[in-house]
């Protein structure tokens, strides 16, 4: 999830564990512990994208990294500051930590939350920034931040912002279920025979759902809203996986296509090859559209090892894309 939400869940994790003590010295440790897995994005600086790309959500999104760094950090606090517990202080670094992965599991990049094990959970059931989960959670943290440390309603405000949130990403599982039985529907109705489906929410919102298919040699866009009348229109997008030729047994591009498991297509523009990431959609509502979030161009050295140069964004392509989405949200 976004950086705000892991603020916003690891301060009042913080406060859950420890508010009635320290007040609101709980909800600023726990805020800053919740952005620390976060910190591997820092990979980008010295590692190759496809490197980067495997550290994002791995180790430092790990049961592992819990257990292991919130003992650590207790031991540093404890030290300059005057409530001393280490034991109190290890608890609100590990369940600060750990909440913070078990949320990006609910996203479709997803987490590694059992490193070393290479199993990403990826639910897909919330885009990485939704309003509906954030803002609820942080207007009671507010509300609760601004009573004493002793007070109930305090830990009221705190624990009605933890017991909504957390029912949303039920609700969120519900949702994702009801649309993925629309997708199968419309599938079988229309007659296309395919090998996988995977299911998401559109940005900002979980009304109007996305459908990866894969069939033989192609993947099919299509998208659901709950407000719908007309039946579901797949875009169909060519694999192209040909055009990678000797290119698919290197190694470092063998790492590129397990990162997506699959879900890519090639395309060649200008004798350049492209490598397209489905996973995460296209910059635009309407069919067919080729302008992926997750693009990479394809360059190749004199040794034959191929490394991956991610195409820039256009805010433009963002504006448009939301402009897009209100109204493919109210139905076809």
């Amino acid at each position: 999830m976004d950086s705000l939400t892991q603020i916003v869940l690891g301060a009042a994790v913080g406060e859950a564990v420890l508010g009635r003590k320290i007040g609101n010295k709980a909800m600023l440790y726990g805020a800053i512990a919740g952005t620390i897995p976060d910190l591997d994005i820092f990979a980008n600086f010295f590692a190759d994208k496809v490197s980067a790309l495997e550290i994002h959500r791995g180790f430092t999104h790990s049961i592992f990294f819990s257990v292991l760094f919130a003992p650590i950090f207790a031991f540093l606090v404890s030290k300059f500051e005057k409530y001393k517990n280490v034991k109190d202080w290890s608890w609100l670094f590990f369940w600060a930590f750990i909440t913070h992965p078990i949320l990006d599991a609910q996203t479709t990049w997803g987490t590694q939350l059992f490193w070393p094990l290479d199993i990403r959970l990826a639910f897909k059931n919330v885009f990485v920034v939704d309003p509906l989960y954030t803002l609820p959670f942080l207007v009671l943290l507010i509300l609760a931040a601004f009573q004493k440390k002793e007070a109930k309603k305090r830990r009221f405000y705190n624990n009605l912002g933890l017991i909504i949130s957390s029912s949303y990403l039920v609700l969120t599982l519900v949702l994702k279920g009801i649309s993925y039985q629309t997708f199968t529907k419309e599938l079988a109705v229309q007659n296309i025979q395919y090998k996988e489906i995977q299911t998401k929410p559109t940005p900002l919102n979980t009304i109007l759902w996305t459908a990866n298919v894969e069939t033989e040699n192609a993947f099919l866009i299509g998208h659901s809203s709950f407000f719908d009348k007309n039946p579901v229109d797949f875009s169909s997008y060519p694999k192209n996986h040909e055009l990678l030729g000797d290119l698919v047994h290197q190694p470092k591009m063998k790492r590129m296509i397990a990162i997506t498991n699959g879900w890519y297509t090639i395309n060649k523009k200008d004798d350049a090859l492209y490598f397209n990431d489905l996973r995460f959609g296209a910059l635009s509502m309407k069919p067919n559209a080729e302008n992926f979030v997750f693009k990479y161009k394809i360059e190749v050295d004199t040794n034959g090892v191929p490394s991956f140069i991610e195409e820039a964004k256009d805010k433009r392509d963002a504006k448009k894309l939301l402009s897009e989405l209100w109204e493919r949200i109210k139905g076809n």
